[in-house]
């Protein structure tokens, strides 16, 4: 049987602006079958790195949380700190990012809490007994909320080729301890032609795992988390991952932490894709690339896999952008995260999803 998936486009007149247009997509969709009187929610967003402006709008989680409350639940917002040492590396720049960002209570009337604790280390270990990990670990702030709302701005991601629901849930919930057990093949190479010796990748370690040897740099892989930060400290592009060993185990650990994730949230869940501002990767990085292809809608599930198949074939089915990092994959129909990243294999999160029981790939558009 086919899963449903709701979607509502960007357009808008006088009577009906997009606002009206998500809440009645939520509605749609069945918000009110996921969340019962005095629910605590968790809104599970990314609240963007600063510098970053791709990120979905705060008044979008506004609406949400507007929505969330009318049915009688308590909703904050939330994510997990990161593994890099970016802006979103511990509670109070994460927080001071997200309210920087534009997410502060006095815009979406709404708490942030952030799920793993001050340092990452705030964490429940959920049993699921799969093929890479007996137990997961999640910031214990969603473990512990009744219901939960995924909010996602889908778009390419340099490890997993899309980001959407899967990533928003199985990277984005994680405690420090459940990255660095995603991330543990990804420990990147260096090629020493293009390494100058600099030491900006050393300084900005955080696990001191890179030193220069012969003035060039090397990383040892022992202390090496794969957070991925010296990728993009090094102007040189002399750091890269090394793609053919680590993306498919790294998709299917994903996919493990996402069903720890959604574990003890049977019927108190709701996915929503924001698929606009489809940059080139992660809202991650400091800045956004300019998006590869036009802004398309807003689709809301309550089947992960399903959300994020069809935001997927509702990008590849635009014609890319002039003007973007895309020089293959511009016509209709093509695969345009293939394009943007050709050594990730990306169906492999949605098979190994529907494998798990996480959903079904098959589905029906139904436009609201």
């Amino acid at each position: 049987m086919k899963s449903k998936v709701y979607f509502t486009n960007l357009r808008a007149t006088h009577k009906e602006n997009l606002l009206v247009k998500v809440e009645k997509l939520l509605v749609a969709a069945g918000i009110s079958e996921s969340i019962s009187k005095r629910d605590l929610v968790a809104v599970k967003l990314h609240f963007g790195e600063l510098g970053n402006i791709a990120y979905i709008r705060p008044v979008y989680l506004r609406k949400i949380v507007e929505v969330i409350k009318s049915k009688g639940g308590a909703p904050f917002l939330t994510d997990a700190n990161t593994l890099y040492a970016g802006t979103r590396s511990d509670s109070p720049h994460h927080m001071m990012t997200a309210i920087h960002n534009g997410f502060a209570y006095s815009v979406i009337e709404a708490p942030i809490i952030i799920a793993d604790g001050l340092r990452g280390k705030s964490e429940t270990a959920v049993t699921i007994g799969q093929k890479h990990f007996k137990e997961v670990f999640i910031g214990s702030e969603i473990v512990q909320a009744d219901s939960l709302i995924s909010v996602a701005h889908f778009k390419c991601h340099e490890l997993s080729g899309f980001g959407g629901t899967i990533k928003n849930l199985g990277m984005g919930c994680a405690s420090r301890r459940g990255k660095m057990a995603q991330h543990s093949m990804v420990s990147p190479g260096i090629t020493k032609k293009k390494c100058i010796g600099c030491g900006d990748c050393i300084s900005h370690c955080s696990q001191q795992a890179i030193s220069l040897v012969n003035e060039k740099a090397v990383i040892d892989s022992t202390k090496c988390i794969g957070c991925g930060e010296c990728i993009l400290i090094c102007v040189n592009e002399a750091i890269q991952i090394k793609w053919n060993q680590a993306i498919p185990v790294f998709l299917e650990k994903m996919v493990e932490h996402t069903m720890g994730v959604l574990k003890n949230k049977a019927g108190k869940a709701l996915f929503i894709n924001f698929i606009t501002d489809i940059s080139p990767a992660c809202d991650c990085y400091p800045y956004n690339d300019a998006p590869i292809v036009r802004d398309i809608g807003i689709v809301a599930s309550n089947d992960p896999v399903a959300i994020d198949q069809a935001s997927v074939d509702l990008v590849n089915n635009e014609q890319a952008l002039p003007g973007t990092c895309m020089n293959s994959a511009l016509n209709p129909g093509e695969d345009k995260f293939k394009a943007v990243y050709p050594a990730v294999d990306w169906p492999i999160q949605l098979e190994y999803a529907e494998k798990l029981g996480l959903g079904s790939r098959s589905y029906n558009i139904i436009e609201v």
